[in-house]
């Protein structure tokens, strides 16, 4: 199942909008016209084979769990700079169907990942040739895009870190991946999905771990600048970010970079972040050699997830404020030609149900099907339309129909009681406002919407069929996807 040999589109430069905060005024914008190909020439290639592997979750005098992993590596890390072109052939060494997503990359939409939409099911043994261009500098992560709750669930989830030579220097720049695991006291994996989760916030592990362990400890210089790359690949919990002992600020979301923001200056003094979210924390650390604590602050009882303790003599900085990144190079959508659509989401409903665009007989919905990427049963919708689960065979029609190169504003209206991560393929939209006036204008790819909040982004749209669900893998699963056709 390898497909290659495609080109990716030239990126053109587009007057934007009026500019947002950190958002440039002009900026390239990849439109994915087939009259400009340009050929893929890789600078960089690599295999990525999924697999199993041994991990002592539970401590290293405990039992170890067998994790799912790429290159037999827990939580793969890679690094490549800006400007890439990547050719990653994936090797699927599981024993069931499988994908690759590189989540929040803009990219050509056959590469996306996404069985049925945008290639077939990888099968064991099989394989499949992404090409990429990574042009937008960063902070991302890869995963599988079929059965993740049960495949991410058991570790299968990588980084991703496009590095940009004009950064500031840092002293410390450290990748932070945090994740709840299910697992049993002999470190086996529990169910990894409930109903009783899966219709509410989530099937919660009760295992916390950055990086596979309970807690990092490092090391900066006294009044040094720490970089922190926190990525949240929980299948569920929501997390809010704090630092304690330190001046930090927000510098980047979902890898973009933004105005720094004073975390003590956000509510409560923290970054609220869903499954799927990205945040890059700039630290200073004290003069004096005090000890830094970063941690969650949703949770009922803070998790200290690192610690920074101070060595050497102290680096002084006066009067300078934070090491702000350059600035995101993307597309601004033309807010006052923009076409507006609004999406409710919901609990599933019997309307919801039986709002299927094409019939069971239709190639698609049999490619759905037969690619096992359909969750057990209903509970949330779209717009009073879900996603396929269970028996219900058919694929639901686009959310909406869309041309490339065209600005859209889109409002996400939740109406449950819990939070969603909203998520959209292929595109780095501009969060631009929330009814609640608690998120700064940033480009991301993944939006926290809360409870009882409209949250509207913006966007210039790409070719492709592009999927656009929440989050939490269990919502995704049983019913929160849709998807926008650009032609």
């Amino acid at each position: 199942m390898t497909r290659s040999g495609a080109g990716f589109s030239r990126r053109a430069f587009l007057r934007a909008g009026a500019a947002l905060g950190a958002m440039a005024a002009i900026a390239p914008s990849r439109t994915g016209r087939a009259h400009t190909p340009e050929p893929f020439v890789p600078t960089r290639t690599l295999t990525l084979t999924s697999g199993e592997t041994e991990l002592h979750l539970l401590g290293p005098d405990k039992p170890a769990t067998r994790v799912y992993a790429y290159d037999g590596q827990p939580l793969r890390l890679l690094r490549m700079p800006r400007g890439t072109r990547l050719e990653a052939t994936y090797v699927n060494g599981l024993d069931e169907g499988s994908s690759l997503h590189f989540h929040g990359i803009r990219m050509p939409n056959e590469y996306d990942g996404v069985p049925p939409l945008t290639q077939p099911l990888v099968g064991p043994g099989e394989r499949f040739v992404h090409r990429l261009p990574l042009d937008d500098p960063g902070t991302y992560f890869f995963h599988p895009h079929c059965d993740e709750t049960g495949q991410s669930g058991r570790g299968l989830v990588g980084t991703l870190i496009v590095e940009d030579e004009r950064d500031p220097p840092f002293d410390l720049d450290e990748v932070l991946c945090l994740k709840d695991w299910r697992l049993d006291d002999d470190g086996s994996f529990l169910e990894l999905t409930e109903p009783s989760g899966a219709s509410k916030a989530g099937t919660f592990g009760q295992t916390r771990r950055v990086n596979g362990v309970p807690q990092l400890e490092l090391t900066a210089p006294a009044g040094g600048d720490v970089r922190l790359r926190i990525l949240n690949v929980d299948a569920s919990r929501v997390m809010g970010i704090g630092v304690e002992g330190a001046k930090a600020w927000l510098i980047a979301v979902d890898g973009h970079a933004l105005d720094p923001i004073l975390l003590d200056d956000l509510p409560d003094g923290i970054w609220r972040m869903g499954p799927a979210q990205r945040i890059d924390v700039h630290l200073r650390m004290p003069t004096d050699g005090a000890p830094v604590r970063v941690g969650d602050y949703a949770a009922a009882d803070i998790y200290y997830f690192a610690s920074l303790a101070a060595s050497g003599p102290a680096k002084a900085h006066p009067g300078q404020g934070p090491l702000a990144l350059p600035r995101a190079e993307l597309p601004f959508p033309d807010l006052d030609s923009a076409e507006f659509h609004s999406f409710t989401l919901q609990q599933a409903t019997d309307q919801a149900v039986k709002q299927l665009g094409l019939p069971p007989d239709d190639p698609l919905s049999k490619a759905l099907v037969a690619s096992f990427c359909v969750g057990a049963t209903t509970y949330w919708s779209i717009g009073q339309v879900s996603w396929a689960t269970g028996n219900r065979l058919g694929l639901p029609p686009p959310l909406a129909v869309m041309n490339e190169g065209r600005s859209y504003r889109i409002q996400i209206k939740n109406e449950t009681r819990f939070s969603h991560p909203m998520h959209l393929h292929g595109h780095a939209f501009a969060v631009l406002s929330s009814s609640k006036g608690r998120l700064p204008q940033h480009f991301a790819d993944t939006v926290l919407v809360q409870p009882n909040e409209a949250v509207e982004i913006g966007f210039v749209a790409a070719q492709g069929d592009w999927v656009f669900h929440c989050h939490i893998l269990e919502h995704m699963e049983t019913g929160m996807m849709g998807w926008f056709r650009v032609i």
